[in-house]
């Protein structure tokens, strides 16, 4: 089971909740649910260079509320909040909605599985050994208190002829148990010879009833 499901996926309404948390008539779901993704695309293209993690959007009947998760929040917010403003105009004027933007910062970006694929990802564009980038990552994480983390590379590695697949793991990683706290992301390299996927999967532990409700309260 645990090799055939989205870890994220299947933690949802245990450990984990929705990205997207809003309320909507069958009527205007789709729609609503289309926006989501045109204003997610649209913030992981225009904050490449940022260190998204994660987008939350949360709707209101009068405001969406952009929770952007990122290891570099001063990137994003500029100075006295310029690039902030200019970011909630470009999204006011392309999605003719109003909108909020919060900023949390990621305190240990290198137990971040998002973050994590997506350095493996620039450095094999760069042409630099996906042995080196994902065993350095491994090193990096379990240093920053990660339990476990695997990282899977798929596709014609190294320029090879035949695409192949290889796994990189060092820790444990309970994937049957619904209690471990387990972060999932899939990025795709895009290499002059074809796509590489990464896939990294990082375990911090398990999260028990009385951890939640402190979550819930904070």
């Amino acid at each position: 089971m645990g090799q055939k499901v989205n870890p994220n996926i299947i933690r949802i309404g245990i450990t984990k909740s929705w990205d997207s948390k809003w309320f909507a008539t069958k009527k205007s779901y789709s729609t609503l649910l289309h926006k989501d993704i045109e204003v997610k695309k649209y913030l992981e293209k225009r904050l490449k260079e940022n260190a998204i993690s994660r987008i939350e959007i949360l709707r209101s009947p009068t405001k969406v509320t952009l929770v952007i998760y990122t290891a570099k929040p001063g990137t994003i917010i500029g100075h006295q909040g310029e690039m902030i403003e200019e970011l909630r105009a470009e999204l006011e004027k392309k999605f003719n909605e109003k909108f909020g933007i919060e900023i949390k910062e990621i305190r240990q970006p290198a137990t971040d599985a998002r973050l994590i694929a997506e350095s493996i990802a620039q450095q094999v564009e760069k042409r630099i050994s996906y042995r080196r980038a994902a065993k350095m990552a491994l090193e990096k994480a379990m240093d920053a208190g990660a339990l476990g983390v695997k990282v899977y590379a798929s596709g014609r590695l190294n320029g090879v002829e035949i695409a192949r697949n290889e796994l990189f793991i060092k820790g444990k990683l309970p994937l049957q148990t619904f209690r471990a706290n387990i972060e999932y992301a899939y990025v795709p390299a895009l290499t002059t010879y074809g796509i590489i996927g990464l896939k990294v999967w990082v375990y911090k532990g398990d999260i028990f009833k009385k951890d939640l409700e402190k979550l819930n309260q904070m």
